[in-house]
C-alpha cells in the first residue's frame, strides 16, 4: 500500500503576471450590476472603494478601466473634492480630501448626477436671502455711497 509520503508533488511557480489577485474585474462587475439596477429601478447606488481591499496596482487598473468622459467637477469644501464621470454615463469617481489634501473618501456612485452636486434647499434659501438683501433698495443706495 502506498504511503501519503509516496506521493510525487511537482511544484510550478507562476509567474508574477499569472497571479491576478485584483479587485478591479469584481468591482466592474459590480459597477455593471448597479448601472443595471438603475436603468431598471431609477435608484443609485454607492462603491466605497476604501472599504475594499486593494493590493499593488489594484486603484491603477480600476481607474485604467474606469476611462474618463466629458464632465468634471472641482468642489471646494471643508477641502478639495474631485469628482469626473467615466467613460461609462451614470458612473462616477469621487475622490475627496481634507483641508490637509489627504485623501478621506474614494466612490463610485452610480446616477445621473452625484448626490453632492445638486445646491441644498437650505444653501437655495440662504442665496435667496443674501441675493434679496443685496438687491435691495437700501442695499443699492449703502452701495452707491460706498463708491464715493
Amino acid at each position: 500500500m502506498q504511503q501519503l509520503q509516496d506521493i510525487a508533488v511537482r511544484v510550478e511557480a507562476m509567474e508574477s503576471a499569472e497571479l491576478n489577485h485584483s479587485n478591479a474585474l469584481p468591482i466592474m462587475h459590480e459597477i455593471l450590476h448597479a448601472l443595471q439596477r438603475f436603468r431598471k429601478e431609477d435608484k443609485g447606488a454607492t462603491i466605497d472603494l476604501q472599504s475594499i481591499p486593494f493590493g499593488p496596482g489594484d486603484e491603477e487598473e480600476l481607474l485604467h478601466l474606469l476611462g474618463r468622459g466629458e464632465v468634471s467637477i472641482a468642489l471646494q469644501s471643508l477641502g478639495e473634492s474631485s469628482i469626473w464621470e467615466t467613460a461609462y454615463p451614470g458612473v462616477w469617481l469621487i475622490d475627496h480630501q481634507n483641508a490637509e489634501g489627504e485623501r478621506i473618501a474614494l466612490q463610485i456612485e452610480i446616477n445621473r448626477v452625484p448626490e453632492i452636486v445638486p445646491s441644498q434647499t437650505e444653501d437655495i434659501s440662504d442665496a435667496i436671502t443674501r441675493l434679496s438683501m443685496q438687491l435691495s433698495p437700501n442695499a443699492a443706495e449703502s452701495r452707491q455711497r460706498e463708491e464715493k
